[in-house]
C-alpha cells in the first residue's frame, strides 16, 4: 500500500513548467497590486483625494448599514434605534468648532490621516469587544458610536479644507459636484459591499471591512500637503479663534439664512434615516438587504449626477439647482410619509436624495463665496455645529413621537411644515447672494 492510500486518491504533482507558471502568476499579481498602491500614493493630488474619499465614505456607509440593523436585531425597539442615532451625533456637535481650528492650523490632509487612523483603531476594538461580550452588543455599539462621532468632525473639516484649495478657484463648483458624486457613489458601493458580506459572514465582520477601507484611505492621502501658506498663526488663541468664527457667521446674513435651510433639510432626513431600519424590516416586514438596495439606489444617483450636473451648470445657474433640488426634496419626503408599501417608500426616498444632491451644489458653492479663505475652518466648524443639532434632534423625535404616533405620520407632518417655512427663507438666501454678487467687483472667495 502506498503512502497516499489513507489520504484518498493520489493528487498529480505539478510539473516544472506548471510550477514556474504559478510562481510567475503570483509574482505578477503582487507586482500589479504594488503598482496600484504606488499609483495611489504618487498620482495626481485630486485623483488621490477622490480615491481616499471614496474609500473612507464606503467605510462610513458600511458602518451605517451594520449598526442600526445590529441594534434593532438585539433590542427590537425603534426607541433604542432613535436613541442610538441621537447619541452618535451629539459628541460631533461639540467637536466641530475645535476640528475647524485644527483644519486651519494643521491643514486638511494631515488632519484627515489622523482622523481615519483613529477610526481604524476604534472599529477594531469594537469588533473584538462585541465578539467577546455579545450580550452587551447594544451598549458597546453605542459607546463606539460616540467615539466615531467625535472623529466625524475632524474628518469633515479636513475634507472641506482640502477640496477648497485643491485647484483653481473658478473650478470650485465642479470640485464640489465631484465631491457630491463621490458621496453618492459611496452610498451605492458601501451598502452593496455591506449587504453582500453580511449575507456570507454576518453583520459584525463588516467592522473589519470598514477598518480596512479607512486604512486604504490613509494610504491614498499619504504625502499630500495643504496648498498655500497657513492662514492662521500657530500661536493664535483657540478661544479667540472660536469667537471670531461665531462673529463672522452671525455677521454674514447669507450664511445664516443658508444655515436655517440646511438645518431644516437635515432635520427631516434625520427623522427618516433614524427610522429606516425599523420602517423597512418592522413596518413593511421587508428583508435586511432592502436597506442596502435603498442606499445603493441613492448612490447610483451619483452616476446620473456625474453626467447631469456639469451640463446643468452650463444651462442653469446654481440658484436654479438650489430651488429645483429643494422642490424635489420636499416632494420626496412628503411621499415617504404617504407611502403604502416598501417599494413606494424606497422610490420616494430616492427622489428626496436626488433633490438634496442638486441642492448641495448650490449650498456648498454659496457657502464658499461668503466665507473668507483664511477663516474657512473656524466658520465651517461653527456652521457644522449649528446644523449638526438636526441629527440628534431627528433621532429624539423618532424615539419619542415616532414610537407614540407612528413614524410616517410624524414624517409627513414635519416635511410639510419644513417645506412651507423654508420656501421664503430659501428665496431670501438666493436674493441675498445675487445682491452680493452684483455689488462685488472683485472675484468672490472660492472657499468651502
Amino acid at each position: 500500500m502506498n503512502s497516499f492510500s489513507r489520504a484518498g486518491p493520489r493528487v498529480p504533482r505539478c510539473t516544472s513548467s506548471t510550477s514556474t507558471f504559478i510562481h510567475a502568476s503570483v509574482r505578477w499579481k503582487l507586482k500589479r497590486k504594488g503598482r496600484m498602491l504606488k499609483h495611489l500614493r504618487s498620482g495626481e493630488p485630486m485623483t488621490r483625494i477622490v480615491w481616499g474619499l471614496m474609500l473612507s465614505l464606503i467605510a462610513e456607509q458600511t458602518v451605517l448599514f451594520a449598526v442600526p440593523l445590529l441594534i434593532y436585531e438585539r433590542s427590537r425597539s425603534v426607541s433604542w434605534s432613535g436613541a442610538a442615532f441621537a447619541l452618535e451625533w451629539l459628541p460631533a456637535l461639540v467637536a466641530y468648532p475645535f476640528a475647524g481650528l485644527m483644519a486651519d492650523r494643521f491643514g486638511g490632509p494631515r488632519l484627515y490621516r489622523y482622523a481615519n487612523t483613529a477610526r481604524v483603531v476604534c472599529l477594531l476594538i469594537a469588533a473584538a469587544a462585541c465578539a467577546i461580550w455579545p450580550h452587551f452588543i447594544v451598549p458597546l455599539l453605542m459607546a463606539n458610536g460616540v467615539l466615531l462621532s467625535v472623529l466625524i468632525a475632524p474628518n469633515r473639516m479636513a475634507i472641506q479644507k482640502t477640496i477648497a484649495t485643491a485647484g483653481p478657484d473658478d473650478q470650485l463648483a465642479h470640485r464640489q459636484s465631484q465631491l457630491q458624486n463621490v458621496e453618492l457613489l459611496s452610498m451605492a458601493a458601501g451598502p452593496g459591499i455591506a449587504a453582500g458580506v453580511a449575507r456570507i459572514v454576518g453583520k459584525l465582520p463588516l467592522f473589519l471591512v470598514a477598518a480596512g477601507a479607512f486604512a486604504l484611505a490613509v494610504i491614498c492621502w499619504r504625502g499630500l500637503k495643504q496648498r498655500g501658506a497657513p492662514s492662521v498663526p500657530q500661536r493664535t488663541s483657540a478661544l479667540a479663534d472660536l469667537g471670531l468664527g461665531w462673529r463672522i457667521l452671525f455677521e454674514t446674513r447669507a450664511v445664516i439664512l443658508l444655515a436655517c435651510v440646511v438645518f431644516s433639510i437635515n432635520f427631516v432626513f434625520a427623522v427618516a434615516l433614524s427610522a429606516n431600519a425599523y420602517m423597512i424590516t418592522g413596518v413593511f416586514s421587508a428583508p435586511d438587504f432592502v436597506v442596502g438596495l435603498m442606499s445603493g439606489g441613492a448612490g447610483a444617483l451619483g452616476l446620473i449626477n456625474m453626467m447631469l450636473v456639469p451640463r446643468l451648470l452650463k444651462a442653469w445657474t446654481v440658484y436654479h439647482l438650489g430651488a429645483g433640488g429643494f422642490a424635489l426634496f420636499g416632494a420626496g419626503l412628503i411621499a415617504m410619509g404617504l407611502a403604502p408599501n416598501v417599494w413606494s417608500y424606497a422610490v420616494a426616498y430616492l427622489a428626496g436624495m436626488a433633490g438634496v444632491t442638486l441642492f448641495n451644489v448650490f449650498n456648498r458653492t454659496e457657502r464658499v463665496q461668503a466665507i473668507g479663505k483664511e477663516h474657512l475652518g473656524k466658520v465651517s466648524g461653527v456652521f457644522y455645529l449649528v446644523n449638526g443639532f438636526s441629527y440628534p434632534l431627528g433621532g429624539i423625535v423618532t424615539a419619542s413621537l415616532g414610537a407614540r404616533f407612528g413614524v410616517q405620520p410624524v414624517l409627513l407632518s414635519i416635511s410639510s411644515l419644513v417645506v412651507l417655512v423654508c420656501i421664503p427663507t430659501l428665496w431670501a438666501t438666493i436674493r441675498q447672494s445675487i445682491n452680493r454678487t452684483a455689488t462685488i467687483s472683485a472675484e468672490p472667495c472660492q472657499v468651502d
